[in-house]
């Protein structure tokens, strides 16, 4: 069963603003937004094998001091690409056809492969007599944003951290020869 489609333009822009917003969120400091927009499956299933949902933020929040501590900073994360949607979620919804009710199959969810830019600097110790220098690392990842289709309430899963078979798992419609948008890095001196 394939459910990539194409979906309502507002829909893309719904889901791209919600990626931007939680990202602007994050770069600002405030990395709670990333752990209480996340997907509540995926959430709950990452907190069990970390241990629990304290353990899990407790991590998560070493995480980011050791960044701190290491001299790495975020300093932009945005959306950028053509997301990939899909439809999820199967269910069902009695219409009236030729004066009958009939129960019919429909997707009860949107889910959107965001791809994103975010950039990393890294301040460099200064060797003797000379400025510090900064490395910025580019990674090109994604977002898989989520939503009940009749709202604008989007959940994400961050795409670093999944695989298409957990996806499926997830959301058992989607396609078995899905690919997920590709993930790299680059980086670069700056003084």
């Amino acid at each position: 069963m394939d459910a990539q489609v194409e979906v309502p333009v507002e829909v893309t822009s719904a889901a791209v603003a919600a990626v931007k917003s939680m990202g602007d969120q994050v770069v600002l400091g405030r990395h709670q937004v990333a752990i209480d927009r996340m997907y509540p499956q995926w959430k709950e299933s990452v907190a069990k094998s970390e241990g629990g949902m304290a353990k899990l933020e407790a991590k998560l929040a070493e995480i980011v001091k050791a960044m701190s501590e290491q001299g790495v900073q975020l300093i932009s994360f945005r959306p950028e690409g053509k997301p990939t949607a899909y439809e999820v979620g199967p269910g069902k919804e009695v219409v009236e056809e030729d004066g009958k009710q009939v129960e019919k199959m429909i997707y009860k969810q949107w889910m959107l492969l965001i791809p994103t830019i975010t950039e990393y600097r890294i301040t460099k110790p200064a060797q003797a007599g000379e400025l510090p220098k900064f490395l910025v690392i580019t990674t090109r990842g994604f977002q898989v944003a989520i939503s009940d289709k009749d709202k604008n309430d989007w959940t994400f899963i961050d795409g670093t951290g999944v695989t298409v078979p957990e996806l499926r798992r997830l959301f058992m419609t989607l396609p078995d020869n899905m690919v997920l948008p590709e993930i790299k890095r680059d980086h670069k001196e700056v003084k």
